[in-house]
């Protein structure tokens, strides 16, 4: 068998077998399948895609590249929720610790910035000395003994998925529905979860942009969960604008901090409440939807999400004072509010090229490997369905560069519309 056959058949439109695809992940991850390769097939998938049969072959091939965790041992159940990207999305960094103040451990290997999207582990990353490279058992010991852990993916979990995140991100690859599903669903299998909340964007700011493919991404990933024996449920949500007001690592990092103390955006706390009731019922926690919200407000108002907060960061080496003044975070040198051209409707704020701009300011990689500006960012003030009058303040940008602030002026206000009329709000789930 050879790299280049298997590259081959799957341009050419041919159903690879399982053998086929375990060679070639195995190959890939011992070094003996070089990145242009790997790169080639890629793209041959995102041209041509891949059968159901295929899909959960590479999911699993991907899921036992490395070690593969049993949490059965550790906790009775651990819960896991994961997002397929979106801009402005930190719900992790709010959902995790109010689930985990409820009693539910809650264990979570995350990504970096993807594309257009921002990744949980850079948003982390911007309190100083948050450790994002736990080893397996730093893991399970962490969610024995604290209930909670977010950490990037482990050399010894799932490494050909690890490999391969990282290539799609430079070599356009990214939006093909089966590396998406089996990048998703290879890491919560090997990861351990025995139950998963499936968080599928849709819409200009997803790599699903209508319902019918995130359905059918959403049944794809749900199909795998039960091929591996996983409780898992899958939420359609909306992503046609920037979730909550921040987008931006430390910006973003702030706003979840903030939700903790019930301060937040109408739109990020109503998500991150429907997404922790899903976990608490599908933990066993809750009897059901409205108990698991309620207990998931508690825990925000009794201060219990907050104190769990403290706990993940300092657990994995950050610094807490930044949980208790978020004035330490690091600040852009350039700070300008852009106020709105007209009256109005807001209709529209154009999801990804505000990730976009997000990214050309320094928030995103254009390349793997480069460093990210942690400072700079939005905050969106008015959204789709606000009225606003002209010379009102629409958005605020935070940049380290004069001639990229411009640029992010620019760009940003390109991604808004404007109505004379009535426009209702977008709704924040689609089922």
């Amino acid at each position: 068998m050879r790299a280049v056959d298997i590259i081959i058949q799957k341009r050419d439109k041919r159903e690879l077998s399982r053998e086929e695809i375990e060679f070639f992940i195995h190959g890939f991850v011992a070094g003996q399948i070089p990145d242009y390769q790997a790169a080639a097939f890629a793209m041959a998938v995102l041209l041509n895609g891949m059968t159901p049969a295929e899909t959960t072959a590479l999911t699993l091939a991907m899921a036992h590249s490395g070690q593969t965790l049993d949490l059965s041992q550790v906790v009775d159940i651990a819960v896991d929720k994961h997002s397929s990207g979106g801009v402005g999305d930190k719900t992790s960094i709010s959902v995790m610790p109010m689930v985990a103040a409820c009693g539910l451990p809650v264990g979570k290997m995350s990504g970096r910035g993807l594309g257009f999207t921002g990744g949980t582990l850079d948003k982390l990353e911007s309190v100083p000395g948050y450790r994002c490279d736990l080893t397996t058992e730093e893991f399970k010991k962490q969610l024995k003994e604290k209930g909670i852990v977010l950490t990037g993916q482990s050399l010894d979990l799932a490494p050909a998925d690890g490999k391969l995140y990282a290539l799609r991100d430079v070599t356009g690859t990214v939006p093909s529905m089966p590396l998406i599903a089996s990048s998703i669903m290879s890491k919560k299998i090997a990861a351990g979860a025995q139950a998963i909340v499936l968080d599928v964007k849709v819409g200009l700011g997803a790599f699903m942009q209508t319902l019918e493919e995130a359905r059918v991404l959403a049944d794809l990933m749900m199909d795998i969960g039960r091929l591996a024996g996983r409780k898992t449920v899958a939420l359609l949500s909306d992503m046609n604008q920037p979730l909550g007001s921040a987008v931006g690592n430390a910006l973003e990092m702030v706003e979840a901090i903030e939700l903790l103390r019930g301060r937040a955006p109408r739109d990020y706390y109503e998500h991150c409440l429907h997404v922790a009731a899903h976990l608490l019922v599908l933990g066993g926690r809750a009897k059901n939807l409205q108990e698991g919200r309620e207990m998931a407000q508690r825990s925000i108002e009794d201060g219990g999400a907050l104190e769990k907060l403290r706990v993940l960061i300092q657990a994995q080496g950050g610094d807490v004072a930044y949980i208790d003044d978020i004035g330490r975070f690091e600040r852009a040198k350039f700070i300008e509010t852009v106020k709105s051209p007209r009256s109005g409707f807001v209709s529209q704020v154009h999801a990804r090229l505000v990730g976009e701009a997000a990214a050309a300011l320094g928030a995103g990689r254009a390349k793997k490997g480069d460093p990210i500006d942690r400072a700079v960012g939005f905050l969106i003030h008015k959204k789709v369905g606000d009225k606003v009058e002209a010379g009102e303040p629409l958005f605020e940008i935070h940049a380290n560069d004069e001639k990229k602030l411009a640029e992010a002026r620019t760009n940003v206000l390109s991604a808004y519309r404007f109505s004379d009329e009535f426009v209702p709000p977008l709704p924040l789930f689609y089922g």
